[in-house]
Order: C-alpha cells, then structure tokens, then sequence
C-alpha cells in the first residue's frame, strides 16, 4: 500500500508561503529543517506533510529533468509500506531512479527519488515525514 503523505514546494520566501498555507487552509506548521540541502518548514494537515523550501544551491533546486532548478511545486512523495516492491514496479513502470538521499546525518529518514511518467519527480520512503500519517494507521476515523 502506498498513500501520498508529501509535496514540496520550492520558494526563495519559506515563511511567507508557510505562511499562506497557514493561514489559507489551516495547515499546522510541525517543524522546520536546515539540511545540506534546503531551509524550510514543514506544515501539515493530519494526513499530507508540505515541505515549504528555500533549497541552498541551484544543484539541490534541480530535479534533474532537464528543467534546471524550479519554482513552486518540486516533487510530492509516496509512503510506502513496502519498499521492495515499490523499487520493482518503479522498475518495471520505466521510472528512472534518480538518487538516495538521507536528510540528516542525525536523523534515519531516508528517501529515493524517481522520475516518472512527464518528467514527475516522486520520493518514496518507508519512515515517513513529519505530521504524515502512516498507512498502516488504521485508527483514523475517515468522513
């Protein structure tokens, strides 16, 4: 099983767009980040994390399709239950796997970046993001 649990906007003005989404759509801001590659803050809604990013480098901006760094909506990412499986489809779908990156030397998060079908870059991992909730969570009464 996999949901959608991510996307992640790239911004020269993270506080501002956090901001916005804040305010907009009631989204709670449940961390920030000062990785390697990016400064930001990470909101969510209970389900979905939003990484709002200000990437430290026109390389980490680039999602290497060809396109060069970009602006506004950069990737979204999949939570997987599964990582194997995933990696095979992926595989067998004809989706270009692109790099591994762990966020923090401090942290075991860890996610792989895809490209598939029209240039879309996906993420996959298997530990989640911050104010996502994990598939497996059944409790979670739905309307």
């Amino acid at each position: 099983m996999a949901k959608i649990r991510h996307i992640a906007f790239s911004t020269p003005e993270p506080e501002a767009t956090a901001e916005f989404y804040k305010r907009v759509f009631d989204m709670q801001e449940v961390g920030r980040t000062d990785s390697p590659y990016a400064v930001g803050i990470y909101l969510s809604d209970g389900d979905l994390n939003v990484a709002v990013l200000r990437f430290k480098t026109p390389e980490a901006a680039d999602r290497r399709d060809g396109m060069g760094p970009v602006t506004g909506l950069h990737h979204f990412g999949f939570w997987v239950t599964d990582i194997e499986q995933t990696r095979r489809r992926l595989d067998e779908m004809g989706a270009t796997h692109r790099e591994a990156r762990a966020t923090s030397a401090k942290t075991s998060f860890f996610e792989e970046k895809y490209q598939g079908p029209d240039g879309v870059m996906i993420d996959i991992t298997e530990h989640g993001w911050k104010g996502a909730r994990d598939p497996r969570d059944e409790t979670v009464t739905r309307s």
